[in-house]
C-alpha cells in the first residue's frame, strides 16, 4: 500500500507565519499558533516558536518543517523581524544566513536580498491581512542563521547567491519533492551562464566534472550541473538562445548519450557496458575481450579491457563523435553541441573536433 507522504512549509511561508506573529504580539492577541491562506490557496497552520520585541523591531521565530520531503532547511529557524516605519510599502531585507544576489540573470535585481517573489508576495497578503491596508510601511528582515552553512550544499555559489540561502516557494506549501521540480531547480544555473555572456555552457553532470573542467581552464560561471537531466537541460539551453555546448563527463554518463539516452539514471537506462561493447567491436576488440567487456562491473573496469587491446582512444574519440551527432541531432541542429569524457582521474579519453575547436577558441587546456 503506498504511503501518503506529508506536506510541509516553505521558508517563505515560514516568514510570513512570523509576519503574522509580530503584528498578533503588537496588538496584545495569541501567537502561538498562526493561520495562512497559500497562495494557491491552500489552508496552513504553523507553531510559532518565539516572539521577542528588540532594538530592530517585533523579531518572531518559526522552525521550518518539510514534510516527507528532504529538504536541507528542515528543521532551521527562520527569525523574521517586522518594524513599522512612516513610508509607505514593504522594504525585505537580508539578516544571517540570507544570501543577497550579486549576478544578472536571476529573478532578482542584482543587490537585492534572495527572498523570491511567492514569499514576498505572501507576506504583503498577511501585512494587508492584519492592517486592512494596501499601503502599509514596513521593514522585514528575514534571517536564517543556519543558512551559512546550508548554502554550501546547495548550488546558490554557483548563481551568485551570497552570504546564505534563498527564501523561496512559489506557493507556500512544501509538497514531497517531484522530479519536475529537482530538474526545474537546476535551470536558473543557465541564466546566469547567459546572462554572463558566457560563449560556451558546459554541462557537467555532477562535481567530479566541474573540478575536470576547472582544471581545463573552463571558467565557473560557464559550468551547468545538469546531474541526470542532460536531454531537459540541453532543450532550456536550445529554448534561451545558447549557441555552444560542451557536454564534460565521465564514460559512464556519455557512453549512454551516444546510445541516444538523455535522461542517464540507471533506473531509466542502463546499456553502458553494451553500448562500450558494440562499439569496441566495431573498432576490432576480439570477441573473448567483447564478452569481458559485457561481463564488467563498470564502464572504469571496460575501459581496461578496451585499453589492454590498443583501442582505447579509438573507440573514445568514437563515442565523443556520437555523442555530438546525437545531442546535435536531438536539438534539430539548432545549437553546436561538442563532446568531452573523461574518467574518475580527470585524463581526457576522448574528444570530438567541436570540443577541440571550442577549447582553441577559449584557451582550454586539453593536453594535460
Amino acid at each position: 500500500m503506498a504511503k501518503n507522504l506529508r506536506s510541509g512549509y516553505t521558508t517563505g511561508a515560514c516568514a510570513a507565519a512570523g509576519v503574522k506573529a509580530a503584528f498578533l504580539f503588537m496588538a496584545g492577541a495569541d501567537w502561538n499558533t498562526v493561520d495562512l491562506t497559500a497562495l494557491d490557496g491552500t489552508p496552513l497552520t504553523i507553531p510559532v516558536k518565539s516572539v521577542t520585541e528588540t532594538a530592530e523591531g517585533i523579531r518572531a521565530e518559526v522552525v521550518k518543517f518539510s514534510g516527507d520531503d528532504p529538504d536541507i532547511t528542515n528543521g532551521a529557524s527562520v527569525f523574521t523581524t517586522v518594524a513599522l516605519r512612516d513610508e509607505t510599502g514593504i522594504e525585505f531585507c537580508a539578516g544571517e544566513g540570507v544570501g543577497t544576489v550579486t549576478k544578472r540573470g536571476m529573478s532578482l535585481p542584482v543587490g537585492e536580498p534572495s527572498i523570491n517573489e511567492g514569499p514576498r508576495k505572501l507576506i504583503r497578503n498577511v501585512i494587508e491581512e492584519m492592517t486592512g491596508r494596501t499601503d502599509t510601511g514596513a521593514r522585514v528582515t528575514i534571517a536564517i542563521p543556519a543558512g551559512v552553512e546550508l548554502a554550501k550544499k546547495t548550488l546558490n555559489p554557483v548563481l551568485g547567491i551570497e552570504g546564505g540561502i534563498s527564501v523561496i516557494g512559489t506557493t507556500g506549501v512544501l509538497r514531497p519533492m517531484s522530479e519536475e521540480a529537482f530538474k526545474d531547480s537546476l535551470v536558473p544555473q543557465i541564466d546566469v551562464a547567459l546572462a554572463a555572456n558566457e560563449p560556451v555552457l558546459v554541462f557537467v553532470p555532477g562535481k567530479i566534472g566541474e573540478k575536470i573542467a576547472l582544471s581545463l581552464g573552463v571558467p565557473q560561471t560557464a559550468l551547468i550541473e545538469t546531474s541526470n537531466f542532460i536531454g531537459f537541460m540541453l532543450d532550456r539551453a536550445a529554448e534561451r538562445g545558447a549557441e555552444r555546448i560542451l557536454i564534460l563527463g565521465h564514460t559512464g554518463k556519455l557512453v549512454k548519450v551516444a546510445a541516444g539516452v538523455f535522461h542517464t539514471h540507471n533506473r531509466i537506462a542502463d546499456a553502458r557496458l553494451e553500448t562500450l561493447a558494440a562499439y569496441a567491436a566495431a573498432e576490432g576488440l576480439p570477441q573473448d575481450d567483447v564478452r569481458a567487456v559485457l561481463a564488467a562491473n563498470t564502464t572504469e573496469d571496460a575501459m581496461e579491457v578496451i585499453s589492454g587491446a590498443g583501442l582505447m582512444d579509438r573507440v573514445c574519440s568514437v563515442i565523443a563523435e556520437r555523442v555530438h551527432i546525437r545531442a546535435e541531432r536531438y536539438l534539430f541542429g539548432k545549437v553546436q553541441v561538442g563532446a568531452l569524457m573523461v574518467n574518475f582521474a580527470g585524463d581526457i579519453l576522448g574528444a570530438d573536433e567541436r570540443a577541440r575547436s571550442f577549447a582553441r577558441s577559449y584557451g582550454w587546456r586539453l593536453e594535460q
